[in-house]
């Protein structure tokens, strides 16, 4: 038995008789989690000085931030900028710290702040420079309008940014602001990104200094062709359209080139992207060169991406190295070592998710890992020290620890000791690593740590947060397989009520995501969704979560065997799960619900459906109701097109299943969700509907796709609490002894 599994005992077993007697406990309630500060973590922003001696840290004062310099071998905090000083020219209110960035003398501050936000993020607002030695705060730009992804060139000279859909940069010695693209505006975007790649590629910031700062390379993403989805603001007199430039399945992409601009001639050359013209460039940077870029393109399918380096003047490109796969590959980031002379790469191409090293020609140097798991994430490589850092599914899928092998392939060795997860910033001289750790029932602690793991000194260790969960006196959550059909396996946690009494029987209610590559079972703090759980699991209910097939950190074959068929398998095993615990002495299988949220709404609708009279409840939050109606770059990456597959996406829609409805059904969406449009709810409503079937729903007016908000969290899971309580909890009597 390994020591991980021991440790888990020992702590579970510690948790249960150590926690107060259940009728002295205060309860949780929906306001307690979410409309107060009471289980919030105090986890800030933490950048690393360029020569690893110190980091900085913001600190919230009067609500103002200032920032604070630590030095890592005293730990001495030193107050760098106060928040109350910075005061914009002309002005007497200071501006707030929402994100800052050093230039690469540390001489100046530039802050991002007066944020608003462009669909999930707050990425556009006001950048200001702070000179720390002058104590002088300066706007980047005299221009009107918001700035977006504004960044120093490496040499400190210039700030570029982008504004209205072009890109700028400003000379910080003089303030004078050039224009380096013009043809910007609502259908062309220059060093930003589309809706789809934003939320898909994770591609915001769209445009790169070389390391000479005489260049920018950047993406120009042509909109025009997308149809737009029109969203309504009925909250005044006279309904406004919002429209949404949204790809649809099967319909056309926006139109990407890649451009490298000069800056002090203002002339672009554009890259040969090659003949194919329906793709996608997921990433673009410099290697070491100020002559040659480098660019990640995938084909529409998604099933093969090609490394490529593009000469800055020409234009000209070759393809390096190539990753396919017949179901999908995932567009991962090349890290280039040694100046831009190779890069290691990561890929599951031999079935797990590997590292690779390769050359800058892209020959394969060699295979760096060779275990029988998923390497999860690259930290970092330590060029001096030949060593690359990576998390990875060692210990299994539930656990995320910190591995380092060297450069030759050999010397492979776990870093961190405790188990559960562990999210690492090393320093950019790799002596020193920033560790936040959690367990499932361990809120995040963060660290300072050698290079070697050894301790240096605490952070942030939540003590305070943790007594008050003590407190409570709550089960920690217990991992179990549950077998299905074909010998496999699935991961799932159960959480118990702090009075768990075996004899009776108990409502249970499933939580699922379940989409491609997710997981929601792991050993890692789950947050206010987790102790909305553990709130429920006070009240009498058994909640647990699967994951099923298709879900991550178990090799290739697991995740992509749902490939043109997503809700064929996952469905299936949610529905064989909730057998399994109805199977269970002291689950009562008349009382089994299940709730999730986007994907999650997908799968809990979608089991509901086809689970005959498994589910007795169901809650089903912006959920796909059918995948012609979602986005090309997910979609299709999974499913290939509805006019490809047509087959594929009849049976993964729950909106045809809608006359099987046997259990109660709750639809909640917002009006305002550009991800997941409550189109897709209104079609299930109207098959509902057609199949004369009773169900319950709730709209949140304009609220997002995240149904954000203090006020509007408190009141959705107020709804969900009650509904539950309604609809499954008091289906029977509760708590019922077995006979």
């Amino acid at each position: 038995m390994n020591t991980a599994r021991l440790l888990f005992l020992g702590m579970f077993v510690v948790g249960v008789l150590t926690t107060p007697a259940f009728s002295q406990v205060q309860p949780l309630t929906v306001e307690r989690i979410w409309g107060s500060e009471e289980f919030d973590t105090d986890l800030v922003s933490v950048r690393w000085a360029s020569d690893g001696r110190s980091y900085t840290e913001t600190e919230e004062n009067d609500d103002l931030t200032d920032l604070y310099q630590v030095d890592v071998a005293t730990g001495e905090r030193v107050l760098l900028v106060r928040g109350s000083d910075l005061v914009p020219p002309g002005t007497r209110t200071p501006i707030d710290i929402e994100e800052y960035e050093f230039s690469p003398d540390r001489s100046k501050l530039l802050i991002f702040t007066n944020s608003i936000r462009v669909w999930r993020r707050n990425t556009k607002g006001e950048y200001y420079i702070w000179d720390i030695n002058a104590r002088r705060l300066t706007p980047i730009s005299a221009g009107s309008g918001y700035q977006q992804y504004a960044k120093f060139s490496p040499d400190g000279r210039l700030v570029g940014f982008v504004r209205d859909h072009n890109i700028f940069v400003t000379d910080i010695a003089t303030g004078s602001e050039t224009q380096l693209t013009t043809d910007g505006n609502d259908n062309i975007i220059n060093g930003a990104s589309d809706w789809v790649y934003e939320e898909e590629l994770g591609l915001r910031d769209a445009f790169r200094f070389s390391p000479d700062g005489r260049r920018i390379a950047f993406w120009r993403i042509d909109q025009t062709v997308i149809k737009p989805f029109y969203m309504i603001d009925e909250t005044e007199l006279y309904p406004e359209l919002v429209p949404v430039r949204y790809p649809k399945a099967g319909e056309q992409n926006s139109e990407v080139r890649i451009g490298v601009v000069d800056i002090t001639v203002g002339r672009t050359t554009w890259m040969n992207l090659g003949e194919e013209e329906d793709i996608y460039v997921a990433e673009v940077g410099f290697a070491g060169s100020a002559d040659e870029i480098w660019l990640t393109r995938l084909n529409r399918h998604q099933n093969r991406l090609d490394l490529m380096l593009a000469n800055v003047l020409t234009g000209e490109s070759r393809v390096i190295m190539a990753d396919a796969d017949e179901a999908w590959v995932d567009a991962h980031t090349p890290t280039w070592i040694d100046g831009g002379r190779q890069y290691v790469y990561r890929s599951d191409r031999d079935g797990y998710s590997q590292l690779f090293l390769f050359d800058r020609d892209g020959a394969l140097v060699r295979k760096l890992t060779t275990e029988e798991w998923d390497v999860l994430n690259v930290v970092g490589v330590d060029d001096e020290d030949d060593v690359v850092y990576f998390t990875a599914a060692a210990d299994g899928p539930l656990q995320r620890p910190l591995y380092r092998v060297g450069l030759n392939g050999s010397g492979l060795h776990r870093v961190s000791v405790d188990p559960g997860t562990h999210s690492v910033t090393f320093d950019p001289t790799f002596e020193h690593y920033i560790d936040t750790y959690s367990r499932a029932w361990i809120p995040p602690v963060r660290t300072l740590r050698t290079a070697g793991g050894a301790l240096v000194r605490t952070i942030s260790s939540h003590e305070v947060l943790q007594d008050q969960l003590q407190s409570l006196g709550l089960r920690p959550p217990e991992f179990i397989k549950i077998p299905i059909e074909g010998g496999e396996e699935l991961n799932a946690l159960l959480i118990k009520p702090p009075d768990f009494d075996p004899s009776r029987r108990h409502p249970l209610l499933m939580y699922v995501y379940g989409g491609p590559g997710s997981q929601t079972v792991t050993d890692s703090w789950g947050g206010a969704r987790y102790l909305w759980h553990q709130m429920l699991a006070q009240q009498g209910y058994l909640v647990a979560s699967v994951d099923n097939r298709g879900t991550g950190a178990r090799g290739a074959r697991f995740k992509k065997m749902t490939y043109l068929n997503l809700g064929r398998y996952e469905s299936a095993d949610q529905i064989a799960a909730a057998r399994y615990f109805g199977a269970l002495p002291y689950v009562d299988e008349s009382r089994i619900g299940i709730w999730g949220w986007s994907y999650g709404g997908y799968m809990s609708s979608l089991s509901m459906l086809k689970g005959g009279d498994v589910f007795r409840a169901a809650i089903s939050v912006a959920p796909v109701t059918d995948w012609r109606l979602y986005d090309t770059i997910y979609t299709e990456r999974y499913m290939r097109t509805p006019q490809e597959n047509p087959g594929g996406y009849r049976e993964g829609a729950p909106l045809n299943y809608a006359g099987n409805l046997q259990g109660k059904l709750l639809l909640v969406h917002g009006t305002g969700d550009d991800n997941v449009h409550s189109q897709q709810t209104l079609q299930l409503v109207e098959a509902l509907e057609e199949a004369n079937k009773q169900f319950d729903m709730r709209l949140y007016p304009n609220k997002t796709h995240s149904i954000a908000g203090e006020v509007t969290r408190v009141n959705l899971y107020t709804l969900l609490t009650s509904w539950l309580e309604e609809n499954l909890y008091g289906q029977g009597s509760i708590g019922h002894q077995i006979p």
